[in-house]
C-alpha cells in the first residue's frame, strides 16, 4: 500500500493487496479478500468484492459492481473467485460475479478486454483476450467466449453458450445457440449470417485465409447431408489450414447448446 494513492473516502479492507502505482478514487470500496496489480485505476464509486483479483494496469469506471457474489438462488457462500486480466477497460455500471460451486468455482476475463457500459459477466463465465463488449451486453452465466470476440450493444448471450474466438454477434441479438469461430450472428433469436469478414480483415488474416474460410463455410452450411458429415468432409479437405480446423474441432468439442445455423441456404 505504500505507493498506492488512495482519496480519503475511499475504504479499503484490512487484508486487500494493492501493487504499486494503485489509484483509489473517491467513494470506493475494496474488499478484504482482493487483490489490485500494479498500476490499477478507480476511478471514483467502484466495488470490488470477494475473493477478487485485478491485473495490472485494468481500469474501472464509476458504480462497476465487480466481485459480488453470483446472481445464482442456488449460491451458498461457497469461496469462489473473479479473476481480470491485466490491461482491461471496465466502465460504468458493469457487473462481474465469481464462479459457483455448479461452474467450477472461478469466473475469469482475460487481458486487453473492453467491457462497455453496463455489461454484465456471469457466473463461472470463461472470457478470452481482447474481447469486446459494447453497452448493455447481457452474458448468462456458465458462458465461454473467445479471444477477440464482439458483442454489440444489447445483445443476450444464453447460459452455457459458446461465442468462438474472432466472433462477432450482432447489437440487440439474442444468442441462445454456440457461435462458431469467425462467424457473425444477427436477430433475436440470432441466426448465423456469414463469417466476421471486417474483424477478419482488420487483425490482418490474408486474403488468402479468409479465401479458404469462405469456402470452407459454404460446405459446411451446404444442403447436403448432415451437418457432422458436411464437417468431417472440411477437415479432410483443409486438414492443413489451421484457422478452418479450429472451428472444425469447435464443432467437433460440441457444448450443452446446438450451434448457431444459417437461416437459409443464401447465407451459407
Amino acid at each position: 500500500m505504500a505507493n498506492a494513492n488512495i482519496h480519503s473516502s475511499a475504504v479499503v479492507e484490512p487484508g486487500a493487496r494493492l501493487g504499486d502505482g494503485v489509484t483509489i478514487g473517491p467513494f470506493c470500496v475494496v474488499g478484504g479478500d482482493v487483490e489490485l496489480g500494479d498500476g490499477v485505476q478507480l476511478v471514483s464509486h467502484v466495488v470490488v468484492a470477494g475473493r477478487t483479483t485485478v491485473g495490472a494496469r485494468t481500469r474501472i469506471f464509476p458504480f462497476a459492481s465487480i466481485g459480488h457474489q453470483p446472481q445464482d438462488l442456488k449460491f451458498k457462500g461457497e469461496p469462489s473467485t473473479l479473476s481480470i486480466g491485466t490491461d482491461c477497460l471496465i466502465r460504468e455500471g458493469v457487473t462481474m460475479n465469481p464462479g459457483t460451486a455448479g461452474g467450477g468455482m472461478v469466473t475469469t476475463v482475460g487481458d486487453g478486454c473492453a467491457f462497455l457500459a453496463n455489461s454484465h459477466v456471469g457466473h463461472d463465465c470463461r472470457v478470452g483476450n481482447n474481447v469486446i463488449f459494447s453497452n448493455n451486453v447481457m452474458l448468462a452465466g456458465h458462458c465461454n467466449v473467445g479471444d477477440y470476440a464482439i458483442i454489440g450493444g444489447g445483445a443476450a448471450v444464453i447460459q452455457f453458450a459458446r461465442v468462438g474466438p474472432h466472433a462477432f454477434v450482432g447489437g440487440m441479438s439474442g444468442l441462445e445457440h454456440d457461435l462458431i469461430p469467425y462467424g457473425m450472428a444477427l436477430g433475436n433469436r440470432a441466426y448465423l449470417s456469414g463469417l466476421n469478414i471486417i474483424g477478419l480483415q482488420r487483425r490482418g488474416f490474408t486474403r488468402a485465409q479468409i479465401h479458404d474460410l469462405r469456402r470452407a463455410y459454404r460446405l459446411m452450411f451446404a444442403a447436403e447431408g448432415t451437418l457432422m458429415e458436411r464437417v468431417e468432409d472440411v477437415a479432410a479437405e483443409f486438414k492443413d489450414h489451421p484457422i478452418v480446423i479450429e472451428i472444425v474441432e469447435f464443432i467437433r468439442e460440441g457444448g450443452k447448446r446446438s450451434l448457431c445455423t444459417p437461416r437459409n441456404a443464401a447465407e451459407a
